[in-house]
């Protein structure tokens, strides 16, 4: 097998094919979206989970002061969505109403709006974060979990009903039932 040399700031790319999601996050009545390829569980007992968000990120500021975000997922027919929360800032613009994204009450969190849109939400109660490098990895410990039934049996993913969204790198993605799609999206 011939290997080819990477460059060392792309080495993300050979571990970074996990599905998109959507970070929501909230502080005195201002919420917010970002599109997040980088997460990953941390702990089962109690079940804790990680994501990482630039240091210089609106979503960044808005979970450090309101010290909670739920994870939703998005399917591949939201990639616009998708593309739109990840190339905008919340500063700007209130991504819920410019991407056509429905707010929903979260049910064990005080603030923070779930996505109506997505297949599944992670809510999460924010107990530390470290910055590192360029971003923050934010650690949330989960209270409350939801999936659409018919998508998530035996406690995983139907990777070909679920159409999850995964970023290969760059503006590559592809969706779980193997369909490939190139965006903009700003890292």
């Amino acid at each position: 097998m011939e290997k080819i040399k990477v460059p060392i700031s792309k080495a993300n790319r050979l571990i970074n094919s996990g599905n998109l999601i959507l970070v929501t996050s909230s502080y005195k009545g201002k919420s917010n979206i970002i599109t997040v390829a980088w997460h990953m569980p941390v702990s089962i007992k109690p079940p804790i989970i990680g994501v990482s968000i630039g240091t210089s990120r609106y979503s960044a500021e808005l979970i450090k002061k309101g010290k909670e975000f739920i994870v939703n997922i998005p399917t591949w027919n939201l990639l616009d969505k998708v593309l739109y929360c990840g190339t905008h800032s919340g500063r700007d613009v209130d991504k819920f109403e410019k991407a056509k994204l429905t707010q929903q009450k979260p049910l064990r969190l005080s603030n923070t709006p779930k996505i109506g849109e997505c297949i599944g939400a992670i809510e999460c109660t924010l107990i530390d974060y470290k910055e590192l490098g360029d971003h923050i990895v934010f650690f949330g410990e989960v209270l409350y979990v939801e999936a659409v039934k018919v998508l998530f049996k035996n406690e995983i993913w139907d990777p070909l009903k679920a159409e999850l969204i995964y970023h290969l790198g760059g503006d590559v993605f592809m969706c779980s039932t193997g369909r490939v799609d190139k965006g903009e999206i700003k890292n």
